[in-house]
């Protein structure tokens, strides 16, 4: 199983739509690096959602239930469905890992702008160390 980390405004799409739709299809994903990265989820892969647009954390998970494939809005965009897996309580802050000093050279601290990106196992391994109850 891989990891992956998924931001979206929560004015756009959040948690709670997530959470009350079950499951949805990830779409509206342009950079061609974070259209790569949905190219490389399998079904079971999980993701983490981050609320971007001034909330800047993870608040939750979700699990890759299909293929990716091309968005039917957009050929050069691809589209995969995740399905809502649970509520990251209290979230976890871009403040927090930025303070860890562990994730200096992920792209969540890098790209700020990428919205799409595997989760590396060293941050999963951290996030599960602190929130143990959570279905990471």
């Amino acid at each position: 199983m891989n990891y992956f980390l998924a931001k979206s405004e929560p004015s756009v799409y959040s948690i709670d739509d997530l959470e009350r739709d079950k499951k949805t299809a990830w779409d509206g994903v342009t950079n061609p690096q974070a259209v790569k990265n949905i190219r490389e989820m399998k079904p079971g892969d999980r993701v983490f959602i981050y609320h971007s647009g001034g909330v800047s954390a993870i608040v939750g998970l979700a699990t890759v239930r299909s293929a990716p494939r091309d968005d039917p809005g957009n050929p050069k965009s691809a589209v995969v469905d995740l399905e809502y897996l649970g509520r990251i309580d209290p979230p976890a802050t871009l403040a927090d890992i930025k303070q860890s000093k562990k994730f200096d050279d992920w792209a969540l601290v890098r790209q700020g702008r990428l919205s799409t990106m595997a989760a590396p196992e060293s941050f999963v391994h951290w996030m599960r160390e602190r929130y143990p109850k959570a279905k990471i």
